[in-house]
């Protein structure tokens, strides 16, 4: 087959390039992948190179396994002497290889982040250090950090400038050291000791030799320890191919170093450049709009990008007056669209924060469309979250033992899992619940089970902890009754010195937001049905993931994805872009690349919603416009009064259905997908009614009558 058949011209002068550095610039759904595969056949079948001399890097394992299915298509077998793979995969190659070169065992295992965490806690106990102070996730970012940057344990000694830093290299260099005891490698280990291996001058030679051609994708998501290894295995030949874009670089967090590939013409100052400009994704009318969000950046490297496609509808920005009417609008456009043929599957909701996804998922499961969450965890699944709703169930439930074992050593108390285990064969044998048992050990009895006096101090305490705040259950409404759980616990303190504390806690102020809604009930009443209201939300789990649904998924998690039909919400200053970035230049061209990333997802249809009030992480506000909203020329967004796009209020909301029969609790109903049932409850929701049905085989579900009109039965 003709190797450069299919490709436009500026692809065919990146396949055809000669020999040297090369910069391929590729624009979102400019085919580049298409690109790297073709080039590598070319320089195999036009060039006379051998596979075995060529590498290929990717970022991810499913980037590098389509890589080699559409090899296989140009060159069948000799798709196979290729070196392709991750940069991690191909480091722990060239480590069991060669390592013994620098002390590395062959048959070094490697620790994934649960064996690097277990290692940590390891650490800090033999350095006599509290994890309850210093928290092994904490010092692990750090750590990572470190290597990252190919910073070892005497590197980092030397640029200790406070005492967290001191605590840091203490652990670090304990770290390594039980590593290497247990002959182990952890992730970050396996790029910065293959940079290490590769500083020997035979092994250098042996690999530099070797590798006539080196090529890498997602070269703006490198970080410095892979610039290095990309420098290293290039340095003799030159022949470096890399493929990117700038203003997609949104992985900083991770270490990612922008600078890789904006600076790649510094460190090759005759490299060639190859802009990928032709979009094959997305709408005209939707890439000018993503040209204007980007051009604000400096850091970047100016494209003209464009499509043969079709102009198609203008981009909708809209405005609405809160997240529930957020959630709403989504819901109702997805259904609208339903009628002009796109399926729920062809949708895509993304936001910048996990927390965001709650109000989603609760008005989805309310509208009766099937949805999945991708690269996360359901809201109520959320570890943080599920720790809180334990806490309140033992406050209406004691003898839950199920919320107790969840909650009884986080935060960690001293009562560590041998105390546990020990606690419920005492409970067993009486046939004890065992907050039951909690309370005869307080009560002094003789039989006192296998728990010395420091033991029993920490049970009575946590015993001490759950009786205060059933109490306190009984006389506080449950907005003050989640902050007292979270003072007394220590819960607040615990969670904020995570490495990723802020994220979490931003969903532990979101529960909180929840818990206003309940403010009008009385103390206890509001508490009940709070837990109620959260275990039929999260009964969603019997949703077939395989099924035709909505995605939900967060800006960061849909780099790489594409969807006919795109909503971005939450575009208010202080979500996206997010309050973070506000004191950070570099970080606010992040958030802003963050939403081209968004923006360029979409291939037909794009819908960008701001709120003009928002109850998230735990405050409620009015947040001006997004700055990327106020990039776009009102021309280029479907016209609204306000002159950003935004629809009429009244399309925001249910409509009534004055048609539909008159329901009320006690009624028997039926659904046309749901089946037959009773109603539970009805109540009014601004123009409409939300019902809570309980169906013979569907459960208890709640729904909106104008969207899931029932059948009442005689």
């Amino acid at each position: 087959m003709d190797i450069l058949e299919g490709l436009n011209p500026a692809q065919r002068q990146a396949v055809e390039t000669p020999e040297g550095p090369l910069l391929i610039l590729a624009g979102p759904g400019s085919g580049k992948t298409k690109v790297i595969t073709h080039r590598v056949a070319y320089l195999i079948k036009a060039w006379g190179i051998s596979p075995y001399r060529i590498m290929a890097v990717t970022f991810t394992n499913k980037a590098a396994n389509e890589m080699r299915e559409r090899l296989h298509q140009l060159l069948g077998q000799r798709a196979e002497e290729l070196t392709l793979g991750t940069f991690h995969a191909i480091c722990a190659r060239f480590l069991r290889r060669d390592g013994q070169e620098i002390g590395i065992d062959p048959h070094f295992v490697i620790y994934d982040e649960e064996d690097q965490l277990n290692l940590l806690k390891r650490a800090l106990q033999d350095l006599d250090l509290d994890p309850r102070y210093y928290n092994p996730k904490a010092l692990g970012s750090a750590i990572r950090a470190a290597k990252a940057r190919l910073i070892g344990p005497e590197d980092y000694a030397r640029q200790v400038t406070s005492y967290r830093d001191e605590v840091v290299r203490r652990v670090y260099g304990r770290y390594q050291e039980l590593l290497a005891q247990s002959r182990a490698l952890d992730f970050d280990d396996l790029l910065m000791e293959a940079v290490r291996l590769l500083r020997q001058p035979r092994v250098l030679a042996k690999y530099q030799s070797r590798y006539l051609h080196v090529l890498i994708d997602e070269f703006q998501d490198t970080n410095i320890a892979q610039y290095v290894l990309a420098k290293q295995l290039a340095g003799q030949h030159r022949n470096i191919c890399v493929v990117g874009d700038p203003d997609q670089s949104i992985y900083s967090w991770r270490f990612a170093d922008l600078r890789n590939i904006l600076n790649f013409e510094k460190d090759y100052p005759d490299a060639r450049i190859a802009l990928l400009e032709q979009n094959y994704r997305s709408s005209k009318a939707i890439l000018e709009l993503a040209s204007h969000i980007i051009a604000a950046n400096k850091e970047r490297k100016p494209k003209g990008l464009w499509t043969e496609n079709e102009v198609g509808l203008p981009p909708t920005v809209a405005e609405v007056y809160d997240e529930q009417e957020e959630a709403q609008f989504v819901a109702r456009q997805v259904e609208s669209l339903a009628r002009e043929g796109f399926a729920p599957g062809d949708c895509a909701v993304m936001y910048r924060t996990n927390a965001q996804s709650r109000v989603l998922e609760e008005t989805f499961v309310r509208y009766g469309l099937p949805y999945k969450l991708v690269g996360g965890t359901r809201f109520y699944e959320r570890r943080e979250v599920k720790d809180v709703i334990a806490y309140l169930r033992l406050i209406v439930n004691p003898d839950d033992n199920i919320s107790l074992l969840r909650v009884i050593n986080t935060p960690p108390r001293g009562i560590g899992q041998r105390t546990v285990a020990e606690l419920s064969r005492w409970a067993q044998a009486r046939e004890l619940s065992l907050y039951q048992a909690l309370k005869q050990l307080a009560e002094g009895e003789r039989d006192s089970g296998p728990f010395t006096a420091r033991t029993r101090h920490d049970l009575n305490s946590f015993l001490s902890l759950v009786e205060g705040l059933a109490a306190q259950g009984q006389e506080l409404h449950l907005h003050d009754l989640i902050q007292v759980v979270l003072e007394r616990s220590g819960y607040k303190e615990y969670i904020l010195n995570e490495p990723d504390g802020e994220d979490r806690w931003d969903n532990v102020l979101e529960l909180c937001t929840l818990a206003q809604e309940y403010q009008h009930l009385e103390p206890g009443e509001g508490l009940t049905s709070f837990l109620e209201g959260v275990t039929l939300v999260s009964d969603v789990d019997s949703l077939d993931e395989k099924v035709n649904a909505v995605t939900l998924i967060t800006l960061h998690q849909a780099k790489g994805l594409e969807f006919p039909v795109v909503f971005i919400v939450g575009l208010e200053e202080g979500v996206l872009p997010h309050i973070r970035s506000f004191d950070d230049p570099a970080q606010m061209e992040e958030e802003r690349r963050l939403c081209y990333v968004g923006v360029t997802r979409a291939k037909r249809r794009l819908f960008l919603v701001r709120a003009l009030r928002r109850s998230l992480a735990g405050l409620s506000g009015a947040n001006p416009p997004s700055r990327f909203l106020l990039d776009i020329p009102p021309s280029l967004v479907s016209s609204a009064p306000s002159g950003l796009g935004v629809p009429e209020p009244k399309v925001l909301t249910p409509a009534p259905a004055p048609s539909l029969p008159h329901i009320r609790a006690g009624d028997r109903v039926r659904h046309a997908k749901f089946g037959e049932g009773v109603v539970v409850s009805c109540q009014p929701s601004r123009d409409d009614q939300e019902v809570t049905v309980a169906f013979a085989e569907a459960g208890v579900r709640k729904l909106l009558l104008s969207l899931a009109p029932l059948e009442k039965l005689g």
